[in-house]
């Protein structure tokens, strides 16, 4: 390991980001130094910028790519190497489309979860749309986590370094139940293939395509899916965001918010003008022909 590379590590862990940020931005700016053949201390702003063009043009990464790309430089050379540079001029965050995820409706989620064939991944995503955690928080859940006294789950060291619990509905416990009768866990509620560690968030992810394939759903289903189904599902049947918020461990009311704009009960709640008309449009009528000119 470099010197560079070893320092921008402890630069990470002293400013406690989490681990998936920290490998991320070593990746990135591991990229950036092969891209140019040398340690990123001898390279410029002006190199910098050519590689900018070059994450935008030639490789055509998606701007959420690229926008991890700048995280990772302007940490690199803002704390690790502390040029005193103009960043924002430098390496400036390109603008992230405002795209809205797409939702299940809960006869998908039935069919979809019904459809998984191994009892340990239909777990995990059960659990994923019953409470709305992540997959990288719910893959890292342990049998004591589950309070069946107070009906509720820790999550333990969730995103941001926060713990937070989210309610046990009945149903997911004796889903939890059955799990546990059948596989006995011990340490983690998930383990993977060495039972001293957690199953990998790639194992469900590629568990989750692979059922996907086999259902006859069109729309596009990742775990994460069953996250952004629960959000919209809760708002459904009337519950606020604010408790939404506290559920999903939202630092910013803004960002649950989003899910209003899909929700049906609020997307659907005004009466188009095109039913205020005083009687429907004859969908066989045809139009007039126009007049004929001399």
């Amino acid at each position: 390991m470099t010197f560079l590379r070893q320092r921008m590590l402890e630069d990470m862990k002293v400013r406690n980001l989490a681990p998936n940020t920290q490998a991320s931005y070593i990746h990135r700016v591991s990229l950036f130094a092969r891209h140019f053949g040398r340690s990123p201390e001898m390279i410029g702003p002006e190199e910098i910028r050519c590689y900018q063009v070059y994450l935008t043009t030639e490789k055509k990464l998606a701007p959420g790519t690229i926008a991890l790309s700048h995280a990772a430089l302007r940490f690199l050379y803002n704390v690790t190497l502390q040029r005193h540079w103009e960043l924002e001029q430098i390496i400036p965050m390109p603008k992230i489309p405002d795209t809205l995820p797409v939702v299940l409706s809960p006869e998908e989620v039935l069919e979809f979860l019904e459809g998984v064939p191994h009892i340990k991944h239909r777990t995990i995503l059960t659990t994923c749309y019953a409470t709305g955690l992540r997959i990288s928080e719910a893959v890292h859940l342990k049998p004591t986590d589950i309070d069946s006294q107070r009906m509720v789950i820790r999550v333990e060291n969730g995103k941001g370094q926060k713990d937070r619990y989210v309610m046990l509905s009945p149903r997911l416990l004796e889903t939890l139940r059955h799990w546990w009768r059948t596989e006995r866990p011990q340490h983690w509620l998930f383990p993977g293939q060495c039972a001293d560690k957690p199953i990998t968030r790639h194992a469900v992810e590629k568990a989750c395509q692979e059922a996907h394939q086999l259902s006859h759903i069109s729309k596009p289903v990742t775990p994460h899916s069953f996250r952004h189904a629960f959000a919209v599902h809760m708002l459904e049947n009337g519950t606020d965001v604010r408790t939404i918020q506290l559920l999903l461990g939202h630092h910013n009311l803004a960002t649950t918010a989003t899910y209003l704009r899909i929700a049906s009960t609020k997307v659907c709640s005004a009466t188009s003008p095109l039913d205020l008309l005083p009687r429907p449009i004859d969908p066989g009528s045809k139009s007039p022909l126009p007049p004929q000119q001399s």
